[in-house]
């Protein structure tokens, strides 16, 4: 059975080996893993974020994206490994360009698949399924304080990350599925 804080030791210790990103990989492979029980430890029941660790060096967050859900463009400024264990994530990249953003490929990311972003992608989520889609999130640094970009989805227009605009719009995408 999945336990969280076995998961999150398993990242700090990976986060010390010397290719910690491709160390977190193998931890998120077991957690996303078919049988693993992270989604009855850790439910897709609502979209939103989850902080489970945050350090200045790593931080490992639960996302939920709705049905249709789609979130803009933006960057990290660090690495990222995803891990998924419900639903789906479609990635659709960028590459930045002399006046913008440039779209250049995607990722389709089901059910115990893992991907890992470099810290200079930027890239918009989609969940293309009917279900609550869940993930683990880590990245190699603070995910909440980190001067990060956002982009407009129609002009591709850089601005300064908002976490706070983005945590309302995971709310606002609940709103759509109460009754």
């Amino acid at each position: 059975m999945f336990d969280i804080d076995e998961f999150v030791a398993e990242c700090l210790a990976a986060n010390e080996e010397p290719d910690a990103q491709l160390a977190i990989r193998d931890v998120l492979q077991r957690a996303v893993a078919p049988g693993s029980g992270v989604a009855e430890a850790l439910p897709p029941r609502r979209a939103g974020i989850e902080r489970l660790h945050v350090s200045p060096r790593l931080t490992i967050i639960k996302v939920v994206w709705a049905p249709g859900m789609t979130l803009y463009p933006h960057d990290h400024r660090m690495w990222a490994t995803i891990g998924i264990y419900t639903g789906g994530e479609d990635n659709a990249f960028f590459r930045r360009a002399e006046g913008g953003l440039v779209a250049s490929g995607g990722k389709e990311l089901r059910p115990a698949d893992v991907c890992l972003l470099g810290d200079d992608v930027v890239h918009a989520v989609t969940n293309p399924t009917s279900v609550f889609a869940g993930a683990l999130h880590v990245y190699g640094g603070d995910f909440f304080t980190v001067p990060r970009s956002e982009f407009d989805p129609e002009t591709l227009e850089e601005h300064p990350f908002d976490v706070e605009r983005a945590l309302r719009y995971f709310e606002e995408q609940n709103a759509r599925f109460v009754s």
